[in-house]
């Protein structure tokens, strides 16, 4: 008998530890998404649910979305990550080798060659480093079993996340109905992103382009493809051709520091004189601008971002990225293999 309960207190927990690490979504939230993956998407309950069937929660997902953020860099530390010789030397050596197709896109779209290369090398190092957790494992665990917190101002944030990851699960599913994709083999970062350009599912669908004239988007295998979308997204989101991106200002002595609400270059250099920020530089233009303000390794930079830098933006939130892109493009342009600020 006492070997019997042995056995069968074994048994419960091997059982109680397999439902841990393998938990179920929320009966509610499971048919909510399945009614809104069917209304919006039009993709069938019985198709959803073979995919859903398909999806394995992984904790690395949760462990990596849920990792303290890291201490914010300044910029005199986040640049070298993107500006290295190797990058900058890898970048050029890429230009070098698919010149013909992204001199053509540039031609057709405006958006220079070596800024779509820039956030190829910047994304994945070239497409070095796609990334390799399963997409529909990736947005399964994510938008069925986003971290909380436990912090009640986060909680609108995170709840506002995990939908997020359900929309996007719905679409990397009706985007394999669409590319012809193999679902269960797609790769991506541990979000979901996805290919050369890190585009996620909505993204896929909204800003790639068939470069190569296949009928197919194919991010993943088709470089032309790659190129078109990657410029498209810049297109999209009102990138000016031949526009600058940034300029270098200075700031008045004992200025009071000013720091804008959002990216958006909403203010005339005058407005940005009045408040004590002038270009290093004559410019010969009166473009509208933002003021970005960085740490960087001579102290702080001040730089005027223009409305290319923050379409940048829109491919990641953040100043340092997009700083980091248009000074790495700069460098590719240049063919030295220094890493220099411009």
């Amino acid at each position: 008998m006492r070997t019997f309960l042995l056995r069968l207190s074994a048994l419960l927990l091997a059982a109680s530890a397999a439902a841990a690490a393998n938990p179920t979504p929320d009966p509610a939230l499971r048919q909510a998404f399945l009614e809104h993956a069917e209304a919006k998407y039009g993709l069938p309950a019985s198709d959803v649910e073979a995919w859903l069937a398909k999806s394995e929660y992984r904790q690395s997902i949760v462990n990596a979305m849920s990792r303290p953020a890291e201490r914010v860099k300044p910029w005199r530390d986040y640049r070298p990550i993107f500006i290295s010789d190797k990058r900058i030397r890898d970048g050029q050596a890429f230009l070098a080798r698919h010149r013909d197709a992204l001199e053509k896109v540039e031609a057709d779209t405006g958006v220079p060659a070596e800024m779509i290369v820039a956030i190829i090398g910047v994304e994945t190092s070239y497409g070095g480093n796609t990334g390799s957790y399963q997409v529909l494992d990736a947005l399964y665990t994510l938008g069925f079993f986003y971290p909380v917190s436990g912090d009640p101002a986060q909680v609108e944030r995170e709840t506002a996340r995990g939908q997020f990851f359900r929309d996007e699960l719905a679409q990397v599913m009706l985007l394999a109905r669409e590319e012809n994709l193999d679902l269960a083999a797609l790769k991506g970062s541990y979000a979901g992103a996805m290919g050369y350009g890190q585009f996620m599912p909505s993204s896929y669908r909204a800003y790639a382009r068939d470069g190569d004239g296949d009928g197919r988007r194919d991010l993943f295998g088709s470089l032309d493809d790659v190129f078109a979308s990657v410029a498209n997204y810049f297109v999209a989101h009102g990138w000016q051709a031949g526009e600058p991106v940034v300029a270098l200002a200075r700031a008045d002595e004992g200025v009071e520091a000013f720091k804008p609400e959002g990216l958006e270059a909403r203010y005339s250099l005058a407005e940005l004189g009045e408040k004590g920020y002038r270009p290093a530089e004559a410019l010969g233009h009166d473009h509208k601008a933002t003021l970005v303000t960085l740490e960087g390794v001579d102290g702080t930079e001040h730089w005027f971002g223009f409305q290319n830098f923050y379409v940048i933006t829109r491919y990641n939130r953040s100043p340092m990225y997009a700083m980091a892109v248009y000074q790495l493009s700069r460098e590719i342009a240049a063919g030295t293999g220094a890493a220099t600020a411009p």
